[in-house]
């Protein structure tokens, strides 16, 4: 998932030092011309389905509006009967936390400095390996990502088009206002949470500060991705994009009746994370692709500094 928020040192030490996730890589927003971090966090082992990455855009002055028609919640999953945990020490970096259910289960609902919606998410028998580190020991360290939760005026709409066109396992689970889907045949990392929401404003969706931008879903294989691809787009959803290389995977992108972008990631099949470092060296060095690298130091010169 992919976040914008607001400075580059405030989201660092929130992931790092408060949530105890591991940095994993520090890079730049391959669109545009404008320089902006692209920061990576991640469980121990940098699944893909732990990775949350953000955009800082406070310093370009850019900022947006949570609302409806738009992704709003990061769902992370954590261990079960760590809660009380969490509570403490959330509370204890003067983040304000409170308890909500959901599907008949406790969670803990929080915010991102940029006001971006967090929850963490028990769940038992979650097989990835969470980070140690920050004063957050493997009992309790996030697993990694747990799934999305968009807000939508027309909650049927979205439905449809993760039944007909996403894979959608089953029949939604209800919740009051709230519909729950499970993608694919993954066993972790797949929840699409769905808020009916009619009384907040639209929602904006360019970078901007304090939002949600997209988020991705792994193909597995760029034949996977075609066949996707093809899908969605033969169920007349068109406003999808080329093939994008990432330097670490390759993506396409559809805007998905809720608002939400989605993303259709796969790994790229030259190193992934670790085509640039080390698997103990993630995270340590600026990393630029091939076609901004012979503007590092004017780029670099250009953004906040941040420690990490």
């Amino acid at each position: 998932m992919t976040l914008s928020v607001a400075g580059a040192q405030e989201d660092v030490d929130f992931h790092t030092k408060i949530l105890g996730m591991r940095f994993i890589k520090r890079t730049v927003l391959f669109d545009g011309s404008l320089p902006i971090y692209h920061l990576y966090y991640s469980n121990a082992d940098g699944d893909p389905s732990s990775v949350v990455t953000t955009f800082p855009w406070a310093q370009a002055g850019q900022f947006g509006t949570r609302g409806t028609n738009q992704a709003r919640e990061v769902l992370l999953s954590v261990p079960e009967g760590s809660l009380d945990f969490w509570a403490q020490r959330l509370r204890a970096h003067d983040v304000e936390v409170s308890d909500v259910e959901r599907f008949d289960q406790r969670r803990l609902a929080f915010a991102h400095p940029s006001g971006i919606e967090y929850q963490f998410v028990a769940n038992a028998g979650d097989p990835r390996r969470g980070y140690e580190g920050n004063g957050v020991s493997a009992e309790h360290a996030i697993h990694g990502i747990h799934g999305v939760g968009v807000h939508m005026t027309t909650p049927d709409r979205m439905v449809e088009f993760a039944d007909t066109s996403f894979f959608a396992q089953g029949d939604p689970a209800e919740d009051g206002d709230v519909f729950g889907l499970r993608i694919g045949d993954a066993k972790v990392g797949n929840h699409l949470e769905i808020s009916v929401n009619r009384h907040d404003d639209q929602g904006t969706w360019r970078y901007g500060a304090g939002t949600y931008h997209h988020f991705a879903w792994n193909v597995s294989d760029l034949a996977n991705q075609d066949a996707v691809k093809f899908d969605i787009e033969g169920a007349g959803y068109t406003d999808i994009s080329e093939l994008k290389d990432r330097k670490y995977f390759k993506s396409v992108y559809v805007r998905t009746p809720s608002g939400a972008l989605f993303e259709l990631a796969v790994t790229h099949d030259e190193g992934g994370w670790t085509c640039d470092e080390s698997p103990q060296e993630l995270g340590t060095r600026f990393q630029l692709p091939e076609q901004f690298e012979h503007r590092r130091e004017e780029i670099f010169a250009k953004l906040e500094p941040i420690e990490g």
